[in-house]
């Protein structure tokens, strides 16, 4: 894939998204479903690699151009990543106070509704790569019976969940 293309797709998830995983349908639609230049695994996996190491969630999108055409894949999504931080700025000068009118709070409400919806219809065809089989399964529900029922920090679940895999793959 061209790096200018790649760079562009980027750029329009993370431009039209509120957080960094609400990006993730964009993507999966764009390099995954429509350019087939990246698998559900390789999504996921650029996913975990983001979210293990600390900064932004949005942070996978390094791993996804690194998938998608290495080096220069992993530099032009750096740049797709940080170029809507460099834009809000003069956004934020033009609203100004007009941020503060209901419309405007309507807005963006309207759109992070729409985001979370995104993100939930993307979990579907992810996590069926993801969860695949009784062990990974109990593991998913019970991780979010946890994290629903419970003010533990996600990082624990998170490792708590890694460890219940590495264990089960093992004793297979």
């Amino acid at each position: 894939m061209n790096v200018l293309l790649l760079y562009l797709l980027l750029l329009k998830a993370t431009m039209l998204s509120f957080s960094g995983l609400a990006s993730l349908p964009i993507i999966r639609h764009d390099l995954v479903l429509k350019h087939r230049v990246l698998t559900d695994r390789q999504l996921n996996t650029a996913v975990a690699i983001g979210r293990a190491g600390p900064g932004p969630l949005g942070l996978y999108i390094v791993s996804v151009g690194y998938y998608v055409d290495g080096i220069p894949g992993a530099f032009v999504a750096f740049l797709a990543m940080v170029t809507p931080a460099f834009l809000v700025i003069p956004i934020l000068v033009y609203l100004g106070s007009r941020a503060e009118r209901p419309r405007v709070r309507g807005a963006i409400r309207a759109v992070t509704l729409a985001s979370a919806g995104l993100i939930a219809a993307s979990t579907v065809p992810l996590s069926r790569d993801a969860v695949a089989g009784g062990v990974p399964i109990a593991i998913a529900v019970g991780s979010f019976v946890v994290l629903v029922r419970t003010r533990h920090d996600t990082v624990w679940v998170l490792a708590a969940s890694g460890l219940a895999g590495i264990l089960a793959r093992i004793a297979t």
